[in-house]
């Protein structure tokens, strides 16, 4: 079996690529590094060749800043376009996996359910929910397209412009002597903390079945941001008072973003790294 992951050189390309390794598919890397997916040529020209049985679309600039609208139209919503139009002309056998998020729904502080409303609340989100359009749009041509809507989840790989890495990084730091302050916006925001690791295994079991085709590929469990600095600072054995100062006039995007995954649990999946697992994990791991 053969598998083109598009964005194979963040956090998520790299656990689906370990997985996938080992369930003896060969991969081929589409990321940056690898060739220019935004040019619609070279993607026909890779379907081509490779046949894939399974492809992958991962790739995203993992913010919703307008600065970044371009690039997101660009890689997420267009190139969604050029890999189903492809697949469709020269792979139709091929399944094809795009990537969602929990931040393109309406969110009214509730679980969020795969029925509930989208909203284009930010540039991110515009782009989301075109490539969702155009995966329903390639189902109806016969396409067998998967998306995933993905919640919160972390992993060492994450970069410290993500909340969960920014912390457990200066948890790291004070337990090697620092003495600095952080400073964190609302800490009452309650999120998602899963490991990459464990979503991966969720979109693997997911493509492998043929009755869902949308689904949250989540925990649905939620847990504040003062509960991963407490959980952080328990792994260094130190209180986090005196090191961590919540923002003065923070507004949060929301109260809270936690999922509802009926659906996957359905087909079996269940996380199996634990919120305190985790955060050991990022703390203690470089």
């Amino acid at each position: 079996m053969k598998a083109i992951i598009t964005g194979i050189n963040g956090q998520d390309g790299f656990y689906l690529s370990e997985l996938l390794k080992k369930n003896e598919v060969d991969v081929i890397a589409a990321g940056r590094k690898d060739m220019d997916i935004s040019d619609f040529q070279k993607v026909q020209e890779l379907i081509i060749h490779h046949q894939p049985d399974y492809i992958f679309h991962l790739a995203a600039n993992s913010t919703t800043q307008h600065s970044a609208l371009f690039e997101n139209n660009l890689v997420i919503g267009t190139v969604t376009l050029y890999i189903l139009e492809a697949v469709k002309l020269f792979s139709p056998q091929t399944k094809v996996f795009i990537s969602g998020s929990g931040l393109q729904f309406k969110n009214e502080g509730r679980p969020i359910r795969e029925s509930d409303p989208f909203e284009a609340r930010d540039a991110y989100s515009i782009s989301r929910i075109q490539s969702v359009y155009a995966a329903r749009y390639y189902r109806s041509l016969g396409i067998q397209t998967y998306v995933g809507y993905f919640f919160n989840h972390d992993s060492p790989r994450r970069s410290e412009k993500h909340m969960a890495k920014k912390i457990s990084a200066f948890a790291q730091r004070i337990a090697k002597g620092d003495t600095g302050t952080l400073e964190i916006g609302d800490m009452s925001v309650v999120k998602e903390w899963t490991f990459a690791g464990d979503v991966v295994e969720g979109v693997w079991k997911f493509v492998n079945q043929e009755n869902i085709f949308e689904a949250n590929i989540s925990s649905g469990i939620g847990y504040s941001i003062t509960d991963w600095v407490n959980a952080c600072f328990q792994v260094i054995g130190k209180n986090p008072a005196g090191y961590i100062r919540e923002a003065d006039g923070f507004k949060a995007e929301y109260r809270q973003l936690v999922s509802n995954p009926a659906l996957i649990q359905q087909i079996g999946f269940f996380p199996k790294i634990s919120f305190q697992e985790l955060a050991k994990m990022m703390v203690l791991e470089p």
